[in-house]
């Protein structure tokens, strides 16, 4: 009974470590495409940083990516950067990549 037990125990800790792992390579993810798009806007270094705060902010708004894609996506246009969701979607993708490497190459 105590193996099964341990077995449990075992998928349960793996469970949150891996939930975990994914909630900080998400919010890097939303970091790195909130520096994008604070570069598109020709944003200073503090504003950038602040900037990429809030897009990781926005992103605990809703479940999944569309509170991040309406915030960059609507900075973005009022900042008069000619963008477009698919193109910031695509990024999204492309930095969840670069995110997931900084990730597994800070835990080296």
């Amino acid at each position: 009974m105590t193996s099964f037990k341990d077995r449990e125990k075992g998928f349960e800790n793996k469970f949150a470590h891996d939930q975990e792992m994914q909630f900080r390579i998400t919010a890097r993810r939303n970091r790195l495409v909130g520096e994008w798009a604070a570069e598109l806007m020709g944003l200073t270094a503090e504003e950038t940083d602040a900037y990429a705060k809030a897009v990781v902010q926005a992103d605990f708004e809703e479940a999944g990516d569309e509170d991040v894609i309406r915030k960059v996506l609507g900075d973005l246009t009022a900042a008069e950067v000619d963008v477009d969701d698919g193109a910031i979607r695509e990024k999204l993708d492309e930095m969840t990549v670069e995110a997931r490497r900084q990730f597994i190459e800070s835990t080296d």
